[in-house]
């Protein structure tokens, strides 16, 4: 394997900076806080930190507040968009991602303030502009949610 491949598939990170750089998403609906162990094509690990400030917990619900399953796939796909950003380099630039099809969705535990979300995403397929990915999110070494999501990648 030649010093250039290995420099392409080294791990890599995303500090909030940088994920705003490479996704359009912005308060009140980005939920990846930094993106840790990036390996170009292949995998990466979002971090969020969920806190009772976060709007949602105003409705979702009162007196015990849960973050509702839909967001926590969402940040799955913040992170593989953040993946498939920065595996495409400048080919990547400006675009978004669009979810295609979110297959397999399971939510095994509720998600609270406090918990600090581990979103681990996986390439299984990667074709011109349509991705496939299998995504976990796990909260003190226990999976919340799962799911394997289609996204398409389009201009703008």
């Amino acid at each position: 394997m030649s010093n250039e491949r290995n420099e392409e598939t080294a791990s890599q990170t995303a500090d909030l900076k940088r994920i705003m750089e490479l996704i359009p998403h912005r308060y009140p609906m980005l939920l990846v806080d930094r993106v840790e162990r990036i390996v170009p094509g292949e995998s990466a690990v979002g971090i969020k930190n969920v806190t009772i400030n976060e709007p949602f917990f105003v409705g979702h619900f009162p007196t015990r507040p849960v973050m509702p399953g839909v967001l926590i796939i969402e940040a799955l796909a913040q992170t593989a968009g953040v993946l498939a950003a920065i595996s495409l380099g400048k080919e990547g630039a400006g675009k978004l991602v669009y979810f295609l099809a979110i297959r397999q969705a399971k939510f095994r535990r509720p998600v609270e303030p406090g918990h600090q979300l581990e979103l681990a995403v996986t390439v299984d397929r990667a074709r011109g502009a349509v991705w496939r990915f299998s995504g976990v999110a796990s909260a003190g070494g226990q999976v919340m949610a799962e799911a394997k999501f289609t996204a398409m990648l389009a201009d703008e």
